[in-house]
C-alpha cells in the first residue's frame, strides 16, 4: 500500500507538491495523472527516497523507503528507462541490482525471460532501442517480486504488441493483490488499464476516483437511435430537449433523461433501438477537470 500524507516539496521558492494526500490500495491499477509540472514525478521521487520531503510523509507499507532493509523486495519502480550504464550487458545490469538486495542470479534470468529480453541478455544496454530499455527497466522493477509497483510512462517506446503486453502485466499484478501506481499522459491507455485515478494539478489533489465515475461526471446527454429520427427529434424538442443528429443517424439528447425520452417516444408510438447515457471519454473528462491545473500550455496559432 502507498500512503501520501500532507506531502509538500519545495525547490527554493517553487512549490512542486503542495499538501498532497492520497492512498493507493492493493488489488487495482491506479493511474496517476496531471499536466506537465503537476508534481507527479516529484511525488514518486519522494516516495522512493530520491528526494526529501519538505514536510509530510510518503510511505510504502507504512514505512519510508529509506527504512526498508531490502527495498526491492517490497517496491519496484521504473522512473527513467535511460538510467542504465550503457557499457553493461542487460544481465550484468540486473545482476548488480540484484546483489544489492540479496537476490540471486536465477531471478535475473527469470525476469529477463518474462520481459522478452532473454535473447539479448549478453548484449550491452547502450545499443538497446528505447523499447528495449523500457523492458529492461521493467525487469529491474520486478527483480524482488515486490508487492508494490510504480511505473512512470511505462509504454514509452513500446510497439503495439509491447503496449498490450505491459497493460496485461499491470492488470495481472493488480489481480494478484499487488499495489500498482502508473503515471501516464496517454488517456486512451489509462482508460484501458486503470481502475482508479488520482489526478493532481499544481501539486494539489484534484480528484481521487474511479475511471467510470470520472467519465460519468462529465457525461453529455443521451444517445438515441430510432427508425424515425426526424419525428423523434420534433417530439423531444417540444418536450424541452435539445437534439443533435450525428452522421450515423444517432441522436444526442440533452435536457431529458432516459426515462423522459422513453415515455415521450412511447406516447407517440415511436420505436427506439437504443437509449443510453453518453459518458465522456477519459480524455474529455481529464481535459475538463485539469483545465486550470496546467502550469505550461501552448497557444494555438
Amino acid at each position: 500500500m502507498i500512503e501520501i500524507r500532507e506531502l509538500t516539496k519545495r525547490y527554493g521558492g517553487t512549490v512542486a507538491v503542495d499538501g498532497l494526500s492520497f492512498e493507493v490500495r492493493p488489488g487495482a491499477v491506479t493511474g496517476f495523472l496531471g499536466p506537465n509540472g503537476a508534481g507527479k514525478s516529484t511525488t514518486m521521487r519522494v516516495l522512493l527516497g530520491l528526494d526529501a520531503a519538505t514536510s509530510g510523509e510518503a510511505l510504502v507499507n507504512g514505512r519510508r523507503y529509506v527504512e526498508l532493509r531490502r527495498p526491492m523486495r517490497e517496491v519496484g519502480a521504473l522512473l527513467d528507462a535511460g538510467a542504465v550504464h550503457g557499457g553493461r550487458t542487460a544481465f550484468d545490469h540486473l545482476r548488480w541490482l540484484a546483489r544489492s538486495n540479496g537476490i540471486g542470479t536465477r531471478r535475473v534470468a527469470e525476469v529477463l525471460e518474462r520481459v522478452g529480453l532473454a535473447g539479448v541478455a549478453r548484449k550491452r544496454a547502450g545499443g538497446f532501442s528505447l523499447g528495449m530499455r523500457q523492458r529492461l527497466g521493467i525487469a529491474a522493477a520486478l527483480l524482488g517480486d515486490p508487492g508494490v509497483l510504480l511505473f512512470d510512462e511505462p509504454v514509452n517506446g513500446l510497439d503495439p504488441d509491447g503496449v498490450r503486453w505491459i497493460r496485461g502485466l499491470m492488470r495481472g499484478f493488480a489481480a494478484e493483490g499487488r499495489t500498482v501506481l502508473v503515471s501516464s499522459h496517454l488517456m486512451s491507455e489509462m482508460e484501458l488499464t486503470a481502475d482508479r485515478l488520482v489526478v493532481i494539478g499544481r501539486g494539489r489533489l484534484i480528484a481521487d476516483t474511479s475511471v467510470r465515475e470520472l467519465a460519468d461526471r462529465f457525461g453529455r446527454g443521451v444517445v438515441v437511435r430510432s427508425p424515425r429520427p426526424a419525428e423523434l427529434t420534433g417530439v423531444l424538442a417540444a418536450a424541452g430537449g435539445s437534439v443533435e443528429a450525428a452522421a450515423d443517424g444517432a441522436l444526442t439528447v440533452t435536457g431529458l433523461d432516459v426515462a423522459d425520452i422513453g415515455e415521450h417516444a412511447a406516447a407517440r408510438g415511436i420505436p427506439l433501438y437504443e437509449v443510453r447515457p453518453r459518458g465522456a471519454s477519459l480524455e474529455e473528462a481529464y481535459m475538463r477537470l485539469t483545465g486550470d491545473g496546467a502550469e505550461f500550455g501552448a497557444v494555438a496559432p
